[in-house]
């Protein structure tokens, strides 16, 4: 593509690498005077080389952990409180502790997920293994427990955040808070507190105090304008606050935005869509505040222009030299094994998106890639006896106090910044838009299939099956008659439909609030409707199941009809037994 190899091979490490060192003496805690500073850091660069940018102030729901104290029969263990746990009384609260194991998690693709086996908790504190998450949270407080003792993987306690509302609250999530105090601590610890408990009779006194209120955070916005069709944009995006130093999540990260914005600046005359490039605050202390709010705030914008978006966290790390955890939604996901391969001459494996990272944008039904970057190999970090962690490139230093310069890696930043320089670029030129929904419907179609035993009795299935095959098979000649335009002008009936088509069946797969409302923070299974109908058989009333099949099945079917009219009003007669 024209001026692709000007592109990538323009960019370089002089500010990127200078950013990450002057964010290594900056604590970025949401809305504070040193992510503003931070913030400062690159508005000047970006007013330097002439790139127009805003800086929103939204008003957002942020929890800062403040202190945190666990003492057990007399004993005090160190330990942290997650963002967004309920505070204690000033003198903490006391109860009888319980020990339930749970697992820890096994890779990355699992840290989000799993409750603690189940049993009576009702007014007790509930010990258990793995990371303060949502869902675990979540559970042990519906069951009635006190509080929960979390015990981290590793000696390290990692910063957190436990609560299930994505963004800020509004009425419907409100009452999702977090209603228990909540604790970590390390793992040694966790072992000698599990002998305490099993010896019986044990009781703790937590201490948790959070510093949350609705404040003011920078959400900054740079744009580069295309010339020809302007409108149209990839989005891509990282966060700037972080837990204490936060080098590796994500310093490098918002290094390789400004070096994104720089390389595209300097070439903006190649631009024909436009890109914009946001640095989020409220990832970590407001469950990703501040891209939520960018979706509610532009969010018909969003779903009228965006093309796709694509995530910058944890890139450029140490010993990070593969692409093996990478998520991406599938209609983008051929897209992004090539760019890998062409910028990095890497291969990349993944899998669809986890319900995490800054990905605000799937109930607007725009699709995603990168949302983790390059990590360390899987052997490496089995050599090395790492546990799994949500970003650093696979570093446990995670969301620790340990996350400092050394964490991060020149040579794999350099790496990275081409590859998301490239795709970013790559995308927002070609003549159609890089979203194969091909692929989307065979994982729609294979997802069916896996529900099929479980739901087959209770409604006919055959018509919804029928119906994607017919949708599936009426987009080979519609990508075959796009694929003749080698022009943005002779491609744009074709990049409408197939941004209409994306609108209708990203939030099937992914979502079940509605198009203009957040799902919460919760690991759920592709097409979540029907998962729900499938998870609740063996518990409720068939005519209750079947109900909420029902509505999950009118849902999917209405997204395909809306997907075989944008294909007819392409290819006309491509789809015309299907309406």
């Amino acid at each position: 593509m024209e001026g692709e190899r000007d592109v990538v091979e323009s960019v370089r490490l002089d500010d990127a690498w200078k950013l990450v060192e002057e964010f290594a003496g900056l604590v970025r805690d949401s809305g504070s005077e040193d992510e503003l500073r931070a913030l400062e850091r690159i508005t000047t660069r970006l007013d330097a080389w002439q790139i127009p940018y805003q800086v929103h102030r939204p008003e957002l729901l942020i929890s800062l952990p403040r202190r945190a104290g666990l003492t057990v029969d007399g004993r005090t263990y160190r330990a942290k409180t997650p963002s967004m746990a309920r505070s204690t009384r000033a003198g903490g609260e006391t109860a009888p502790v319980i020990y339930q194991a749970s697992e820890f998690a096994r890779s990355v693709h699992d840290i989000f997920a799993g409750a603690a086996t189940g049993g009576d908790v009702a007014g007790s504190f509930v010990l258990t293994e793995g990371l303060p998450m949502p869902g675990k949270v979540a559970d042990l407080e519906a069951r009635g427990a006190a509080g929960v003792i979390c015990i981290s993987p590793g000696e390290r306690i990692h910063e957190g955040i436990c609560t299930t509302v994505w963004g800020s609250p509004d009425l419907t999530s409100f009452e999702r808070r977090p209603k228990i105090p909540v604790v970590s601590v390390s793992n040694s610890d966790g072992a000698d507190l599990i002998r305490r408990v099993q010896a019986g009779g044990a009781a703790a006194t937590i201490v948790a105090e959070h510093d949350e209120s609705w404040r003011p955070i920078p959400v900054t916005v740079a744009e580069i304008r295309g010339a020809v069709e302007p409108e149209r944009f990839v989005l891509v995006h990282g966060h700037i606050d972080s837990w204490h130093a936060g080098i590796g999540d994500n310093a490098t990260g918002d290094a390789a935005l400004l070096e994104v914005a720089r390389v595209l600046g300097q070439h903006r005359r190649l631009l024909d869509r436009s890109v914009r490039i946001a640095w989020w605050s409220g990832h970590s202390h407001g469950r990703y505040a501040g891209s939520t709010w960018y979706a509610e705030a532009f969010a018909n914008d969003l779903r009228r222009n965006c093309i796709c978006h694509v995530n910058c966290d944890s890139p450029g790390c140490r010993d990070a030299t593969v692409y093996e955890d990478v998520y991406w939604m599938a209609e983008v996901e051929d897209f992004a094994r090539q760019a890998a391969m062409d910028f990095t001459g890497l291969a990349a494996e993944g899998r669809q998106p986890l319900r995490a990272g800054d990905i605000s944008f799937s109930n607007l039904g725009i699709s995603t890639f990168f949302m983790l970057s390059s990590t360390m190999p899987a052997g490496l970090r089995e050599a090395k006896g790492l546990y799994p962690v949500g970003g650093c490139g696979g570093n446990i230093e995670w969301h620790t106090e340990a996350d400092t310069i050394e964490v991060a890696d020149r040579e794999n930043l350099l790496r990275d910044i081409r590859l998301y320089a490239g795709a970013v670029f790559r995308a927002a030129q070609l003549p159609v838009h890089p979203l194969d929904f091909r692929r989307t419907l065979d994982q729609l179609s294979h997802a069916m299939a896996g529900y099929r035993p479980s739901l087959d009795s209770l409604v006919d299935l055959d018509p919804i099956t029928t119906l994607a095959a017919q949708v599936r098979e009426s987009l080979e000649p519609f990508y075959a008659a796009a694929g003749e335009s080698d022009s943005i002008a002779g491609a744009r009936r074709y990049n409408d439909a197939l941004l209409r088509i994306g609108r209708e069946l990203v939030p099937i797969l992914y979502t079940r609030a509605g198009r203009f409302r957040q799902d919460p923070a919760l690991d759920q299974p592709l097409l979540p409707d029907v998962a729900a109908a499938a998870a609740a058989r063996a518990s409720v009333p068939d005519g209750l199941a079947r109900a909420e099949l029902r509505r999950a099945l009118n849902r999917i079917e209405n997204a395909l009809l809306e997907t075989a009219d944008a294909i007819g009003r392409c290819v006309p007669a491509a789809p015309s037994a299907l309406v």
